[in-house]
């Protein structure tokens, strides 16, 4: 089984790219989790016969959003943070909104393990958002996770907006401290190693210059001055059944490539 995620930036900027189809031929892909599809599913120009499509969108038009297509029928899916852990830790508390209407997770019961899609936050070029992401999101989404995995193994993947070290971006030194690669994020990411869950991709690629998101400036993508931002975990029990995980840097069609593992 091949699990593959990809921020795309707007399912429909991709469709109109004619890159979105040439992806699910080049990979296969038995789950496809997505992330920023910016529409509803109504909205959506893709027919993909073989697949089964689920949509959590945000509320604001055109923002966020997130979704899983899949050629295995889920025994569930279920949308958003559960209410309790939004409430618990004051997710409606932010400036810019709920973040819990933003369409930012999905998750899918296959029956022997869970698989999640998710679209963490962005702390914002001013780290607006940062305390948000750092004192409310990335605790509840934890937890979450762990209700999950209490009732067996769990896959999430996507955009967690986050470098976790300094081998995840081209230039560290001079972006410490700043959106992406703050001390609060990358703690996170530490947190959710903390309680099991394990950085796939790491499992059989070490070092640096792997990258899975380039800044459309300074021709970053064809130089390869990029930040490793997306990621699938899973929980370690699971960790022997994963054959291999890959960044796919050569797809285009978002600012983002996808990335896979295969079970």
């Amino acid at each position: 089984m091949k699990i593959v995620s990809w921020n795309v930036n707007g399912i429909r900027a991709v469709h109109k790219k004619g890159l979105f189809e040439p992806m699910i031929k080049e990979l296969k892909p038995d789950i496809l989790c997505l992330q920023e599809t910016k529409a509803e599913q109504h909205e959506s120009p893709l027919d993909l016969p073989d697949y089964e499509e689920y949509w959590n969108s945000a509320k604001k038009k055109g923002y966020s959003g997130t979704a899983i297509f899949s050629k295995h029928l889920p025994f569930n899916i279920i949308f958003g943070m559960p209410e309790d852990l939004a409430r618990k830790y004051d997710l409606a508390d932010d400036s810019y909104g709920d973040p819990n209407k933003e369409g930012r997770i999905i998750a899918a019961d296959m029956g022997d393990f869970y698989v999640v899609s998710v679209y963490t936050p962005n702390a914002k070029d001013d780290l607006s958002r940062l305390n948000l992401r750092h004192r409310c999101w990335d605790p509840a989404f934890l937890a979450y996770m762990q209700r999950l995995g209490e009732e067996r193994p769990v896959i999430f993947c996507g955009d967690l907006n986050v470098a976790h070290t300094p081998d995840d971006l081209a230039n560290p030194k001079p972006n410490e401290g700043k959106k992406g690669y703050t001390a609060e994020e990358r703690e996170g990411i530490d947190k959710m190693e903390d309680a099991g869950f394990v950085d796939t991709f790491r499992l059989f690629t070490k070092g640096n210059g792997h990258y899975t998101w380039w800044t459309h400036w300074a021709n970053a993508r064809a130089r390869n001055i990029g930040w490793r931002i997306d990621y699938i975990f899973a929980s370690k029990t699971l960790t022997k059944r994963i054959k291999n995980a890959e960044i796919h840097n050569t797809i285009f069609g978002s600012d983002h490539c996808p990335v896979s593992i295969t079970l």
